[in-house]
């Protein structure tokens, strides 16, 4: 077989006529069956020494580049899908889709000015331009749909057939690669699993009924950053360095959803699915300047996703803005007998539609007051809301000890691990691993390219010596703790939320197993990004996404990543 191998572009502005005369060339050829590359490996090591001195250890990287995934067998099969749209018809939808929220995108598919398949098409153009260059690469995505823009011209087929559709119906969703996603494979970034091929998880299976289109998967810390101890966030033997496309190499892209967060702010889909243990999706949504919704434990289910802990784990929406993130939460509800902390919620069938038109004044918020001593940023965030008729109330910082934590997360892994191995990926007789202990045992084959920061979580794993009996002591003090504290604070001020940054306050949070949704703030003097972060009790996930669209509104601070635009 002979290999034609297209020049890497030098540049992230490049053309895609060249890859679209290879494919033709060889779709015309008469010569045995040729092998297209659209993507030549580099050596990443320049960049690697560049950031050996970085002042984040964590971003002191050994490698940037995945040992082991080749973009052409991610990249190749839909390309002659992909050649349709040119860089003019690019340019004409740019406005229609880019930065544009899921109502006006269905609105300009209702007026005719654009389809569910050039919808399809604008963001694998947008995923070919930016992920095929090495200098724009963000290593995002690791692996795509094959027959999503086949998907997208059968639901344009049926836009119009009367049925009154979802919102979601139609938008191409990026999965974070826990998620099992029946087509492509689900590893969480790990090469014991790289042949772990699942069918739907719940939560997929509620997109798919909506006629949401499934555009692949992204990439994640390995193992939802379970693995190694202070390592890079974003990394994962399979997919490699996941980089922030507001400061590639420069910025922390955010753990462990990092495909999820970048992808949005690349704008490379209309929606991304993260998961959260305890800052998961917060953090790298505050890093990525997107909107982040951690649910409730049990508001959405967590069947088919490869697990930390069935005590604190749960899926979430990751989205540009407030209104997305509440139409692709409500497309994912749903009560699972699989999962012993689904439930059921009587929400109104048409919430989502009044997220837009809330406003500040007479709401009030709880604010950190070392926060407000601390951060000029949440400072001003809460001068601002102060005047536009908020209430802000400070408040003082959680003094719970969070003591057991790691051991909660240790032994629902021991037990949750070996669980969804043998439901899931043991029927593939390919993944050879059944326990935490075997994958340890297999990376340590090859631990240069399995793991190259190590495994000392892992190896925490199976040191644990905390007793079943201790764990649910942990389990029950802890929350009852971090509630009190949550509770005292909401009900003695009659507040509507407290105020946190980012992730700062997501460990509390998750061991309340509350709900949390943060929203762009602004941009440090760096041009990192930061976020404003609301939690408040169980299942006020409609009262958060009302609360951050009027802020949202009020704000309108996020700007796109300057490369990406």
């Amino acid at each position: 077989m002979e290999t034609i191998k297209m020049i890497r572009p030098a540049s992230r502005y490049f053309s895609l006529s060249l890859i679209m005369f290879v494919l033709i060339s060889c779709k015309y050829d008469q010569q045995p069956t040729k092998e297209v590359v659209l993507w030549t490996p580099y050596n990443d090591s320049v960049e690697v020494a560049a950031n050996s001195d970085h002042e984040n250890k964590r971003m002191q990287y050994k490698l940037i580049q995945s040992k082991v995934l080749d973009k052409n067998a991610v990249f190749v099969p839909l390309y002659d899908e992909v050649s349709k749209i040119t860089e003019a018809t690019y340019e004409r939808l740019k406005p229609l889709i880019l930065e544009q929220n899921i109502p006006a995108i269905q609105g300009a598919i209702a007026k005719g000015a654009l389809s569910y398949e050039e919808l399809v098409l604008f963001y694998l153009y947008r995923i070919y331009k930016y992920e095929l260059d090495n200098t724009t690469t963000l290593n995002t995505i690791i692996a795509l749909n094959k027959d999503v823009v086949a998907q997208a011209r059968k639901l344009d087929e049926s836009a119009g057939s009367g049925e009154d559709h979802h919102p979601i119906y139609g938008m191409p969703i990026l999965l974070k690669d826990n998620i099992n996603t029946s087509g492509m494979n689900t590893t969480a970034g790990a090469i014991a699993l790289r042949s772990n091929k699942p069918s739907d998880a719940f939560i997929v299976q509620q997109l798919k009924k909506k006629g949401a289109l499934i555009l692949g998967k992204v990439n994640l810390s390995e193992w939802a950053y379970y693995l190694c101890g202070g390592c890079p966030v974003g990394y994962s033997a399979v997919g490699g360095q996941t980089l922030n496309p507001y400061g590639r190499r420069i910025f922390e892209t955010g753990g462990s959803s990092s495909g999820s967060g970048t992808s949005m702010a690349a704008n490379y889909a209309v929606a991304a699915v993260g998961t959260e243990t305890s800052g998961s999706i917060l953090s790298p949504s505050s890093q990525n300047s997107v909107v982040g919704l951690k649910p409730t434990i049990g508001l959405l289910s967590r069947s088919g996703i490869v697990p930390i802990s069935s005590t604190l784990d749960t899926p979430g929406p990751m989205t540009r803005n407030v209104v997305d993130n509440a139409i692709v939460l409500d497309a994912m509800l749903g009560y699972d007998k699989e999962d012993a902390s689904s439930v059921t919620q009587d929400w109104d069938s048409t919430w989502y539609k009044e997220i837009q038109i809330d406003e500040i004044k007479g709401k009030r918020f709880g604010a950190f007051s070392y926060l407000m001593e601390r951060d000029s940023i949440y400072k001003g965030t809460m001068d601002m809301l102060s005047n536009l008729g908020a209430e802000i109330i400070p408040i003082e910082r959680p003094t719970v000890e969070l003591t057991g934590f790691s051991s909660i997360l240790n032994l629902d892994m021991k037990v949750d691990l070996p669980g969804y191995l043998e439901k899931y990926a043991e029927k593939n007789n390919e993944v050879k691993v059944h326990s935490v202990a075997d994958v340890i045992a297999f990376n340590k084959v090859d631990s240069i390219v399995r793991i190259p920061y190590g495994q000392a979580r892992f190896d925490g794993i199976i040191a644990d010596t905390t007793s079943l009996e201790q764990l649910e002591i942990s389990k029950t003090n802890l929350e009852k703790e971090t509630r009190n504290y949550f509770n005292s604070v909401l009900d003695e001020n009659k507040l509507d939320a407290i105020l946190s940054i980012n992730n700062y306050h997501a460990g509390y949070a998750a061991i309340a197993k509350y709900p949390a949704l943060t929203v762009p703030m602004g941009y440090k003097t760096s041009g990192e990004p930061i976020s404003l972060t609301f939690i408040s009790k169980q299942f006020q996930e409609v009262k958060l996404l009302h609360l951050g669209a009027a802020f949202e509104k009020a704000s309108k601070v996020r700007v796109l990543p300057v490369s990406y635009n």
